[in-house]
């Protein structure tokens, strides 16, 4: 009874969760004395999971399943689940797996435990701790269920390589052709996306204007991070709402988040407080930003930032 992982891909290639699903995958399967079966969808390169524990891989080819559906996916990764007797399945707590999550749960007939952080401290009944309002506070959930929906939660567990002796399948999955008519889209850009970004550079008001973004995508692009901004900044329209991250925007966990010129409201706080190492750039010492933040510049963004980027591009030459 291998525990099935689900690892997404977006244009054939996988994201960096799908390496962080996996690895935790592996250790539930290394604490249960069992296998670990990855199910993925029109990959590129399905091999690439073999160093990260996956002893076998189910790769889905399907044009139909180019672009995500949750009903489709849904279905796809149930045939797997019961192709594999699996009773635990995880997957990534993304956008994507958010709308995947309930219908899966469903199908699978499991219950279902969003935004764990941790591996599970028993498994009759399993219990796990997840993160709770808005990353606040963590629970400890119990499930009562014979099978187990898992969704992991952002860079709460550490990607580990594991060479496996991992076989390849082709799983032939049937998709209803009325699942695949509603869709949800993420327009593709050659920019770092804020879900699979470690690093974000984010800007509020007290950049003045949209014109002056332009140090703020260049810090961006040193750092090889994604851009972001507070919602006053998309609602005045200077920004796209794609970039918009808070409690009402995109969560966002990552390594490091920079704050320039935003004054931290409690709903921007909540949105991207699991992220490890938050820095704020500001002009007004007591802004709230700072008392979350764990480093902290008072000073002029339009002054720090373009040092900032020398001082980086210097470094960065010299190693």
């Amino acid at each position: 009874m291998a525990i099935l992982v689900y690892t997404e891909s977006e244009q054939g290639k996988f994201k960096k969760i799908a390496f962080e699903v996996a690895s935790y995958a592996r250790a539930i399967a290394d604490q249960n004395n069992t296998t670990v079966t990855a199910v993925c969808i029109n990959a590129e390169s399905p091999m690439d999971l073999e160093i990260y524990g996956v002893d076998k891989i189910l790769n889905i080819s399907n044009p139909d399943l180019t672009t995500f559906n949750a009903l489709s996916y849904s279905q796809s990764i149930l045939q797997a689940a019961e192709n594999e007797n699996s009773n635990i399945v995880v997957i990534s707590s993304s956008a994507d797996s958010r709308y995947l999550a309930p219908l899966l749960a469903v199908k699978l007939n499991a219950g279902y435990v969003s935004n764990a952080s941790e591996l599970p401290s028993s498994y009759k009944p399993l219990t796990v701790k997840r993160t709770a309002f808005t990353n606040k506070a963590f629970e400890n959930v119990q499930v009562n269920t014979e099978n187990v929906l898992i969704s992991l939660a952002k860079n709460s567990f550490s990607i580990n390589e594991v060479k496996s002796n991992t076989s390849l399948e082709e799983l032939p999955v049937t998709v209803i052709e009325n699942d695949t008519k509603v869709k949800s889209v993420e327009k593709a850009t050659d920019k770092v996306t804020i879900a699979d970004a470690d690093t974000v550079v984010s800007a509020g008001r007290g950049l003045k204007g949209p014109e002056n973004w332009g140090m703020i995508e260049e810090l961006a692009e040193v750092l090889g991070a994604a851009t972001a901004c507070s919602k006053p900044v998309s609602d005045l329209g200077w920004r796209p709402h794609g970039e918009h991250v808070g409690q009402t925007g995109k969560p966002v966990a990552t390594n490091l988040y920079i704050a320039i010129g935003i004054s931290g409201a409690i709903q921007h706080l909540a949105g991207i407080n699991s992220s490890k190492v938050k820095v704020v750039i500001n002009t007004d010492p007591d802004a709230p930003f700072f008392k979350a933040a764990d480093y902290g510049v008072v000073g002029d963004a339009f002054e720090v930032v373009p040092e900032l980027i020398n001082k980086l591009k210097t470094f960065k030459a010299q190693n």
